[in-house]
């Protein structure tokens, strides 16, 4: 390089000694990096350090590790096994579905990668009515006897959670045992952090941070892992799950009220042994905030069999040495005869992922996604439609939810076979990085179901055919292809 103005000699060696580090540092990440990454994950950092070597390195000590400590993963390894051990009692509802040798197929995959059966004997009610599910746990809540186990990724105290929260915290001054767990970094963003914090700390509830990024308590991990799980447990006999925050529908956001963008999500109340499973997911991030063992609350609902679903919870995060939610929807995917719809607000597949879904509609299955029109995120959005020219060149119908509304919902469906519901959406992050909780529910019951709902999306939707995207402007094909980069730095 020229320089416009004359160095001296202490400069010049300095600048020398920059560069030679500078190239040994680029060659001794070569082979670190690729090591247990995806190729386009390693090439994304790679790039980023020879571009940048010293932003880039120090980004990667930060984000570069997607694994939590040593602790919380032996402790995840022997809570497993004590799942394992500990759900015997579950033998007498564990699944004898009668359905295609392809669904008891992924069942074994789901319990041999995440240590859950499948169970019969369910029942289970979903709730697309983003109120009408803070409704439904809020009288759940004053009706419990003995406890009360709830698990948000974001909590807040506002105008549509205030009675929920009063109900919690009446249910713990009447003796009920009340847990709470919120992500950290996840809750602190929205406004309203410290208000929820005084709330808590008066109350008789039991709280913590889920994954806290707190220094001066010694509490360090990579930045930007999250719990993104929701999960409601009551007295063993009740559970919710699905996409939805404890929060008013704009978040918080004057923004977005202004602009009356709110969320649209999709819960599901349970009932029946799969509320047992589902309260091992909460016992196990207990167990990794607090050290408290909750066994003594795994056990079957007084009625153990209240419907005909059969389900099956799946766990995954970094917790897991594998990618449980991953490998689930690529076995499901790609046994697929007739009918695959999807939903899922932040679809930014990996390759495998991408390659279930176009195969899938290449070989005659009826494929559908629905996304947001407009969304409430710039990068994940426009990696998102970095996507879409390939979905539809393999014949994938994709449905754009009218704006300003943000469908969050996450869960597809396959053939009359199967519906996936959760937590979990379809991008590398909620794979690699992100604690997640999905249940597989089972039987044309459930699918019916799901499928009233997709066809309310399709409703309020509008199909983006080919023709029409292939003449978006430049300038956009440009700023969807550079944020398609970031989806793979993991």
């Amino acid at each position: 390089m020229l320089w416009p103005f004359p160095l001296g000699l202490e400069w010049t060696w300095i600048l020398g000694v920059w560069a030679i580090l500078e190239l040994i540092l680029r060659i001794v990440l070569l082979g670190v990096i690729p090591g247990n990454r995806r190729p386009n994950t390693a090439m994304a950092w790679l790039l980023a350090i020879f571009l940048i070597p010293s932003v880039g390195f120090v980004l990667f000590l930060l984000f570069g590790n997607f694994r939590l400590s040593r602790r919380r993963t032996e402790q995840q390894q022997e809570v497993n096994e004590r799942v394992r051990a500990g759900t015997s009692g579950l033998s007498d509802v564990e699944s004898q579905y009668p359905g295609p040798e392809w669904v008891t197929s992924a069942a074994a995959l789901n319990q041999r990668l995440g240590s859950l059966p499948m169970v019969d004997g369910n029942s289970v009610e979903l709730i697309p009515g983003y109120p009408d599910s803070i409704l439904s746990m809020t009288e759940a809540v004053r009706r419990a006897k003995s406890f009360v186990n709830a698990e948000f990724y974001i909590m807040s105290t506002d105008h549509l959670t205030n009675d929920l929260f009063t109900a919690l915290e009446e249910a713990a001054d009447r003796g009920v045992e009340v847990r709470v767990l919120f992500d950290h970094i996840g809750t602190l963003r929205v406004k309203g952090y410290r208000r929820l914090l005084k709330r808590l700390g008066a109350s008789q509830i039991q709280w913590r941070r889920m994954l806290p990024l707190l220094p001066v308590r010694r509490q360090w991990r990579r930045p930007d892992l999250r719990n993104h799980r929701k999960i409601m447990v009551i007295d063993g006999e009740i559970a919710f799950t699905g996409s939805q925050n404890l929060i008013e529908p704009s978040y918080n956001n004057p923004k977005h009220r202004k602009a009356g963008r709110e969320w649209v999500e999709l819960m599901a109340c349970m009932r029946g042994p799969i509320v047992t499973t589902l309260n091992v997911v909460f016992a196990t991030d207990w167990l990794s905030e607090t050290d408290e063992s909750l066994e003594y609350q795994l056990l079957l609902p007084a009625n153990p069999a209240p419907g005909t679903v059969t389900a099956q919870v799946v766990p995954s995060g970094p917790g897991f040495s594998t990618e449980n939610n991953l490998r689930l929807f690529n076995t499901l995917i790609y046994s697929a005869q007739h009918r695959l719809s999807i939903c899922s607000p932040y679809f930014v597949p990996d390759d495998s992922l991408l390659y279930a879904v176009t195969t899938a509609a290449q070989r005659g299955v009826d494929v559908e996604l629905f996304v947001s029109e407009q969304g409430d995120q710039f990068l994940v959005h426009h990696a998102q439609r970095s996507y879409y020219e390939a979905l539809l060149e393999a014949g994938v119908r994709i449905y754009l939810y009218r704006a300003p509304y943000v469908l969050h919902a996450k869960h597809f469906t396959i053939d009359d076979e199967v519906a996936v519901l959760g937590s979990s959406n379809m991008d590398m992050r909620s794979f690699s990085l992100n604690m997640e909780v999905s249940v597989m529910l089972l039987g044309a019951e459930i699918v019916n179901s799901m499928r009233a709902v997709e066809n309310a999306y399709r409703d309020i939707s509008h199909e983006l055919k080919l023709e029409d995207w292939m003449r978006r402007p430049m300038l956009a094909k440009y700023v969807d292809n550079v944020a398609r980069l970031t989806a793979s730095v993991q």
